[in-house]
């Protein structure tokens, strides 16, 4: 029988997974989301100075203790906190770009090898998409590694021109470029008796014997077909009641959101999704209640990701959908001179959804101490060595989509120097 937009049902709704990954642009200073409570607070403060440091009494408090400590988080991140103490979401400590496990003492005596560029924005947003040897990414490279029935069409889904993890070797692309996008010039794609719509259609049917032509009309294709899938999608699509804000993030998340059942009805079972948002390179005025700051960004994401989980749990999909926030790079414990924070290393990376091990920081927090034992600048700014490779993480979490341990190798080049190769994140 046919799906919904005419796809073949292909299993059990039920049997439906999804990664969402929202990626920070810019280095999100995880030094100011997560932050101690206890004792370590001290270092916290010491470190930061009162340009950067959160007074501890703003800080929202995050239930138990985990990881050796206790935690409040950013008081922007006041919705996110309500879903950590209902174990809806969790941390994931010290994150960042390795080769192999590395430590302080390895990289201040050159004895281990580092990514090229560590802390550039583009060398680094693409080391820990996936982007080592040419310029695909690790969710695209194991959507293409899953089994045959696993796979379909519009599996790997960028919301924009950002799609590094999403970009496979031999599989293209789907974008989302806005609701309703149906349109081409004067061709209405959910039209299909228009003679424009017809005209599109033939030129994507068209031959050649040359093979730059041949490309471009094989492209030409794929984005009609996507283009034509995402506006009848569209069309079925409830538009979440959740309020997801008014900034850009907001607006693309509630569009994913609402696009999600309907992928589900259609028999689809597995897809990876990209958004970008952006603003996290906070060399000045880290702190205050300018649009920039990073005490608006997150605010703005933490009312995004409290909305998608509700949407997500009222359409059913508490247990299909993960979500996945990071970025390249933390920021320096020390403050920099515009009174914001450098380019740094390790930070905390972020994991929301029913399969998620919520109420948690998970692995090792660092000691903020500048100078410290996790602090690999010689200049003691404040760098900290990541305790766990973003490869670690990434194939956690394909390893939940599916990805198989034989396969590990061919989506993530570097996992193979590390003895541990996936993370206790998840549940099951």
């Amino acid at each position: 029988m046919g799906g919904l937009l005419g796809f073949p049902s292909l299993v059990s709704a039920a049997d439906y997974k999804v990664l969402l990954v929202i990626f920070l642009d810019g280095g999100n200073d995880g030094n100011n989301v997560l932050v101690p409570t206890d004792g370590a607070y001290k270092d916290y403060e010491t470190a930061r100075t009162s340009v950067l440091a959160l007074p501890k009494d703003s800080l929202v408090g995050l239930n138990g203790t985990t990881a050796g400590h206790t935690f409040g988080v950013h008081p922007s991140f006041k919705e996110v906190a309500a879903l950590y103490n209902q174990q809806r979401f969790s941390f994931v400590s010290n994150v960042g770009a390795l080769i192999e496990p590395t430590t302080k003492e390895s990289v201040l005596n050159n004895l281990v090898r580092l990514p090229i560029g560590l802390f550039s924005h583009n060398d680094q947003a693409g080391f820990v998409q996936g982007a080592v040897e040419d310029a695909t990414g690790w969710g695209g490279r194991a959507l293409e590694q899953l089994n045959t029935s696993l796979r379909h069409p519009c599996s790997a889904i960028a919301y924009g021109n950002s799609r590094t993890l999403v970009q496979g070797r031999n599989t293209t692309v789907s974008y989302l470029l806005g609701q309703g996008n149906s349109g081409w010039g004067s061709a209405n794609l959910l039209n299909p008796t228009s003679t424009s719509t017809q005209a599109l259609n033939r030129m994507g049917k068209w031959q050649s014997e040359n093979m730059y032509e041949t490309s471009y009309i094989r492209t030409m294709a794929n984005a009609l077909s996507d283009t034509e899938l995402f506006a009848k999608a569209g069309r079925y699509a409830a538009n979440s009641q959740q309020d997801f804000g008014f900034s850009e993030l907001g607006q693309k998340t509630r569009h994913v959101a609402s696009l999600l059942p309907v992928f589900k009805s259609m028999g689809l079972r597995r897809q990876v999704f990209q958004i970008n948002f952006g603003g996290f390179d906070t060399h000045t005025k880290q702190r205050g209640a300018d649009s920039n700051s990073q005490d608006s960004l997150l605010a703005s994401l933490s009312k995004v990701l409290s909305a998608l989980d509700a949407s997500n749990r009222e359409n059913g999909l508490d247990e299909n959908v993960l979500t996945l926030v990071g970025t390249e790079f933390g920021r320096t414990l020390r403050p920099g001179s515009g009174e914001g924070s450098e380019h740094a290393w390790g930070t905390h990376w972020m994991l929301m959804g029913g399969a998620a091990r919520g109420g948690q920081v998970h692995g090792q927090f660092p000691s903020l101490v500048l100078g410290g034992p996790d602090d690999s600048d010689a200049n003691k700014n404040g760098r900290l060595v990541p305790y766990y490779s973003t490869d670690q993480l990434g194939a956690t979490l394909m390893s939940w989509i599916g990805l198989t341990p034989d396969r590990y190798n061919d989506v993530f080049p570097n996992l193979k120097n590390f003895t541990q190769k996936t993370l206790p994140v998840l549940w099951g």
